[in-house]
């Protein structure tokens, strides 16, 4: 039986029923792996479906809305495992993922690792990326992305940043940088932070051996609010640079 040796934070923004759609996963092929942290970020009238987990449950509610990286800050604060794992309520998980992301965190200069990511129908999403500038930022916005950025049958690669819906970190890699910079609310935390690591001298590991499906929200899209926070991130990470 593999070791209980991963805290994993899932952060609902009224999202339960998602949610409970992930824990039902994680039942079925890594609950003997993890320790939950559960945040509910927002109050939710539809309960979290813990009853059945076989795994130690931790549950947060806060008292006001914090941002995505000051929530898995508070979440890593429970952390008492060597590796830590940050998960999107919107993840599913077809099987057990850790097997092959472990076995790359094996090295101690592996900071992080994260899965290839699919959307339901199969297709590739951009995951693993390499570092936004100007003008990649501002060809997104006319030129549609037509593949990754890295390849996916390759083995493990190393990259410029991982995308903050399934990040695995070394608990130490993840406590000596501070975790999350929460000066970003929201967008661009998972950039900053990997950025920061590269600056430590640590590796960002991209693993397409893992998978898992992403049944994406791409909320900012059609939130006006959502899509001006993502712009203020964007702007606070390129000012840094």
């Amino acid at each position: 039986m593999p070791e209980r040796n991963i805290t994993l934070s899932i952060v609902s923004h009224r999202q339960n029923a998602l949610v409970n759609q992930l824990l039902e996963d994680i039942q079925r092929h890594c609950a003997e792996r993890v320790v939950l942290v559960l945040t509910e970020n927002i109050p939710d009238p539809t309960p979290l479906a813990t009853e059945t987990l076989s795994c130690p449950v931790e549950r947060i509610a806060n008292n006001q809305v914090k941002g995505f990286g000051a929530n898995h800050n508070a979440a890593f604060k429970h952390c008492q495992t060597p590796y830590f794992c940050v998960v999107n309520p919107d993840i599913r998980l077809p099987a057990d993922p850790f097997a092959a992301l472990l076995l790359a965190l094996a090295d101690p200069r592996v900071a992080v690792a994260g899965p290839l990511v699919q959307s339901p129908a199969g297709g590739i999403e951009d995951s693993a990326r390499r570092f936004p500038t100007a003008g990649s930022l501002l060809k997104k916005i006319f030129v549609e992305k037509k593949q990754p950025d890295y390849p996916t049958t390759q083995g493990p690669l190393k990259g410029d940043w991982l995308a903050g819906m399934f990040m695995l970190f070394r608990s130490d890699a993840y406590r000596s940088i501070g975790g999350f910079d929460e000066a970003y609310f929201l967008y661009y935390e998972d950039v900053d932070l990997c950025r920061r690591l590269h600056a430590a001298d640590r590796t960002v590991l991209y693993v397409p051996a893992a998978e898992v499906v992403h049944d994406a929200q791409r909320a900012s899209r059609r939130d006006p609010r959502l899509a001006l926070q993502h712009l203020k991130s964007a702007l606070r990470f390129l000012s840094k640079s």
